[in-house]
């Protein structure tokens, strides 16, 4: 077996610095700019066997690698990486989940305290020198007294995000593809039913076919006026358009969302919404967590190339096993 600094892994694109490091020390490392199978040279096809990367590996650019054998993404979510091609090629795929769940829900309690207290525009009328000429901030309609929260997703963050939410003591729902056992919150077989049965949404979703759009304009309608929709899970399983005009004519009353359907770009309608909060995608981004993020996904790698298994094999391609 050839050892870890003969084997050639790629990073197509940027990656958290610590973890590229970490690569460096332990194979043979080749960078290329995106994961355009364009830019890859012969030499770089016929090496390289794996591939460690926070952004798009589609079909084409798997197929760019007859000797791939497997793709470590950097985050729990891996919408970005066609995983069904690469299980049909006998391609491990393996992601980042656990070490970021509990910073993901932190960050969705601050979204939430932030879009129902209006704390970002209370904090922008002291710097602005307001609570000096003009007094103390409006008293904020909302509150999350007497309110009830649904979980689109109660896997592990949707889980974390629950917990949480027992200490300020509302009432909590949940949908899913299936009801989770063992749990005590009130299941809703339908995304409409939950919508129908709370005032406070949170969005655990993660992105694909299967969830494109499901927060639609039929879904924030029933959330109701005093709705507020937060969105920590993937841009793409929101109506961006149909939230913006809910958010414009009342249809509900707040928004919080930490990711977008076309990262980095935002819509120009949110972003003039003074009751959307909106953050760049930040959920799990404290050093501690990136770190640990990143020396999981290294740690597939050499797990994979040292002892021929994963340690966090995506459900798609949890039956593959690594080639003699």
């Amino acid at each position: 077996m050839a050892s870890a600094r003969e084997i050639t892994v790629l990073i197509p694109g940027k990656l958290h610095p610590q973890t590229v490091e970490r690569l460096e020390k332990t194979f043979k490392v080749r960078r290329i700019d995106s994961g355009d199978p364009a830019l890859v040279d012969r030499e770089a096809a016929e090496t390289v066997r794996g591939i460690a990367s926070s952004g798009l590996v589609n079909a084409a650019f798997i197929d760019a690698f007859p000797n791939l054998e497997i793709i470590a993404n950097f985050g729990v979510g891996y919408d970005a990486v066609d995983a069904a091609h690469a299980a049909k090629k006998g391609i491990m795929v393996t992601n980042t989940p656990d070490v970021l769940t509990e910073e993901v829900a932190d960050t969705a309690i601050g979204l939430l305290l932030n879009a129902v207290r209006e704390l970002p525009r209370a904090e922008a009328w002291l710097r602005a020198g307001n609570w000096v000429g003009k007094g103390p901030y409006p008293l904020t309609v909302s509150t999350l007294r007497g309110r009830s929260v649904g979980v689109l997703g109660m896997g592990r963050i949707g889980l974390a995000i629950a917990r949480r939410l027992e200490g300020f003591g509302v009432p909590i729902s949940y949908h899913n593809r299936r009801e989770v056992e063992g749990i005590g919150y009130r299941y809703f077989p339908t995304l409409r039913e939950l919508a129908e049965n709370v005032d406070t949404l949170i969005s655990v979703a993660p992105g694909g076919a299967a969830t494109a759009k499901i927060v639609n304009a039929e879904i924030l309608e029933a959330l109701g006026p005093d709705g507020v929709f937060i969105n920590i899970g993937r841009g793409s399983t929101v109506d961006e358009d149909a939230l913006a005009s809910a958010l414009a004519d009342g249809t509900i009353r707040a928004a919080g969302l930490d990711v977008f359907a076309d990262e980095p770009k935002v819509p120009e309608a949110l972003l003039k919404l003074e009751n959307a909060v909106l953050l760049p995608h930040v959920g799990s981004a404290s050093q501690h967590t990136r770190d640990a993020m990143g020396d999981l996904a290294v740690d597939n790698l050499v797990e994979w190339f040292e002892k021929r298994r994963p340690i966090t094999p995506v459900f798609e391609t949890a039956h593959v096993k690594a080639r003699d």
